[in-house]
């Protein structure tokens, strides 16, 4: 089987006064002069999508909620951070490698600045968005068009990744059978991205509250079809109409929390490999169970169902590799298993000892402060 491999990665910053940057306080010209100076690769535009405002025209691009006149005309964007996408990869090491490069280029350009690359999945001040001015009628009736932009309230608050995963030639019934899987078995295997302990200025009661507020209301994963006639009725959706031809049959799973640390996501990658080509794990569903991702949140492996079914996935997943050198890539999540561990766990530490949110986000992306 031929696999292919993408990332999109968001990225949130801390301003020049040390604060969290966010749609408050931050305005599109500050990320804009920051991705302006960044390269532009001819050669990626059959891969990725430019969209219709001309945001995303590279790698990089700022993530936000546009805003309408009354007509199709973009006036403004509030930003929440930038996003880096990478190219599609025939390896997992491949995708990892441009992803850390092209963060790299970030931080350098985004420190001229004065912003500081930092993780979180949760904006950490911020419960809700609540778009100021409030939205005109256009714009109400643009997001009602669309089921998925009724969320802007979470997604403006929440950071997370897309972990793309491609197989040549499967059928849209198999590519959808996946999807279902991948949906099905998600409250098991987020745990081991969890970074978002913090909430309105202070520790949260659980892990992920990105998770336990974004599961349910968001996809957990969406495939790519090529056709109308395939899509799936789902609220959130499970389906989607690909928009440029790379994206038809592209899985994109979308329920785990950021990482700091990129080898996390190769492990992930790895993991989402196994699971397409294992064939043991029985479980479906169209729409990601709200409840369980709840109980994930929460307690993470520490509550025993999630933890002994996260240990059937990862088996599953390790049997399936075989002979797979991308077996090995699994190593971290069996020790974060074994440990009951998530990231989370050591943002919280950090907090119970430096008393304060900036001081610990400083101290993430470890392996990438000069």
């Amino acid at each position: 089987m031929m696999f292919f491999f993408g990332i999109e990665h968001e990225v949130a910053f801390l301003n020049q006064a040390g604060k969290f940057a966010d749609f408050e306080n931050t305005k599109f010209a500050d990320f804009s002069q920051i991705v302006e100076r960044l390269p532009t690769y001819p050669n990626d535009y059959g891969q990725l999508r430019v969209g219709d405002a001309g945001i995303k025209t590279k790698r990089w691009y700022i993530e936000g909620f546009e805003r309408f006149a009354d007509s199709d005309k973009v006036i403004d964007c509030l930003p929440k951070g930038i996003e880096i996408r990478t190219t599609i990869h025939s390896d997992i090491q491949g995708a990892i490698n441009e992803l850390s490069a092209s963060f790299l280029l970030l931080r350098d350009v985004a420190a001229d600045y004065g912003f500081l690359p930092v993780l979180t999945s949760f904006n950490p001040y911020k419960i809700v968005f609540e778009p100021q001015p409030p939205l005109n009628d256009y714009e109400k009736k643009y997001l009602q068009a669309y089921p998925d932009e009724h969320t802007a309230n979470i997604y403006m608050v929440t950071y997370g990744p897309d972990l793309n995963i491609s197989v040549a030639d499967l059928s849209g019934e198999k590519l959808i059978d996946i999807g279902k899987k991948l949906t099905y078995y998600s409250p098991y295997i987020v745990p081991f991205s969890y970074s978002a302990p913090f909430y309105d200025g202070g520790l949260w009661s659980g892990l992920s509250v990105r998770t336990f507020v974004r599961t349910g209301k968001r996809s957990a994963t969406l495939v790519f079809v090529e056709t109308a006639e395939q899509i799936i009725s789902s609220v959130p959706s499970l389906t989607k109409v690909a928009r440029i031809p790379a994206e038809v049959g592209r899985i994109e799973f979308k329920a785990f929390d950021s990482c700091d640390d990129f080898s996390l996501y190769a492990a992930l990658l790895a993991l989402l490999k196994g699971l397409v080509l294992d064939e043991s794990l029985l479980g479906r569903a169209t729409i990601p169970d709200a409840g369980l991702h709840q109980v994930s949140a929460k307690a993470g492996f520490d509550n025993e169902e999630i933890f002994l079914a996260a240990t059937q996935v990862l088996q599953a997943a390790e049997f399936a590799l075989k002979d797979d050198p991308d077996r090995d890539l699994l190593m971290p999540l069996k020790v974060k298993l074994n440990k009951r561990e998530t990231p989370s766990q050591q943002l919280i530490q950090d907090y119970q000892q430096l008393g304060s949110i900036e001081a610990v986000l400083k101290n993430t992306y470890s392996q990438f402060r000069v």
